[in-house]
């Protein structure tokens, strides 16, 4: 095949060569700064010759925490989440503050959230939270070696804490009844650090 008719194959189907090419930022647009996130509309022009106009929502990240205790029981917040209207079942997580590291985020949330320090953190990656329209990035940790703290929550935060069988949870992630997708993510990765150590 030649270029030309590489070029023209390009033009003609959008999911052709993707991974050769990216779409090229024209321009954008802050519409809003808030406490969390901003809102940036871009304009792109695609490498077979449409433009879009795009939302973007810029986020400074998180990290979250598999909060394993000494009997194979694992934390979770029940927190209201006004984006569902409802409640939800998630591990400890949190926004990260500026200039704070992943391993940093987690250890001042683990003891805000649930009230525990951890002795040991094992990393368990990163992952997109919703790549489709933001940015954010997570950062997922096993903590263990589990000691008492003191908890301290936000003014504006209203959770429980509850701590479940750490089989029963991988279950509860696998069968759906477990829907925040860092939670899921996290468990079981999670599964798959400790069962390698066996």
């Amino acid at each position: 095949m030649t270029d030309e008719t590489k070029k023209e194959a390009r033009r003609t189907s959008p999911s052709a060569d993707l991974a050769e090419e990216e779409p090229v930022l024209e321009g954008e647009e802050h519409i809003f700064e808030g406490r969390v996130v901003d809102l940036w509309v871009q304009d792109y022009c695609f490498p077979h010759g449409v433009r879009s106009r795009l939302e973007l929502v810029r986020h400074p990240g998180g990290a979250a925490v598999v909060a394993l205790d000494g009997q194979g029981r694992v934390a979770f917040v029940k927190q209201y989440r006004h984006a569902t209207t409802g409640w939800l079942m998630e591990i400890p997580a949190g926004k990260l503050e500026r200039g704070e590291s992943p391993v940093a985020c987690v250890t001042r949330e683990i003891e805000e959230e649930i009230g525990f320090q951890a002795e040991t953190f094992d990393s368990l990656g990163w992952m997109w939270s919703a790549p489709g329209f933001s940015n954010e990035k997570i950062w997922l940790f096993l903590a263990r070696d589990l000691k008492a703290g003191s908890q301290s929550l936000d003014p504006d935060e209203w959770l429980t804490v509850t701590w479940r069988d750490f089989g029963e949870a991988i279950a509860d992630a696998l069968e759906g009844r477990i829907t925040d997708a860092k939670s899921v993510v996290g468990l079981l990765r999670a599964k798959s650090v400790l069962e390698g150590e066996t």
